[in-house]
């Protein structure tokens, strides 16, 4: 269970730092969600139609014992939020 935890606390913390940094006027580099803020009027609908699909995602990797892909996940997310916080310390 912590290990899903850990997943929705990243995805929480790079929703955050993403809309601090689409604030500092940043472009978002995932094509996807870039691709959602064209469609949409507000980005942070983008954003959270994503995150919301990825946790989804999540869910059922953990219900379905993958908990190596969750931890290549968590990873990753760590990863995107390090660089966000670099994009909105150097913004």
């Amino acid at each position: 269970m912590a290990i899903l935890l850990v997943f929705l606390a990243l995805q929480f913390c790079d929703l955050a730092t993403t809309m601090v940094f689409l604030r500092h006027g940043v472009s978002e580099a995932n094509p996807l969600v870039a691709a959602l803020m064209h469609v949409s009027a507000q980005p942070a609908l983008a954003v959270l139609l994503v995150k919301a699909a990825s946790c989804a995602l999540a869910v059922y990797a953990w219900r379905s014992r993958r908990i190596r892909l969750l931890r290549r996940a968590n990873l990753f997310f760590a990863l995107c939020v390090g660089w966000n916080l670099l994009a909105i310390a150097s913004a």
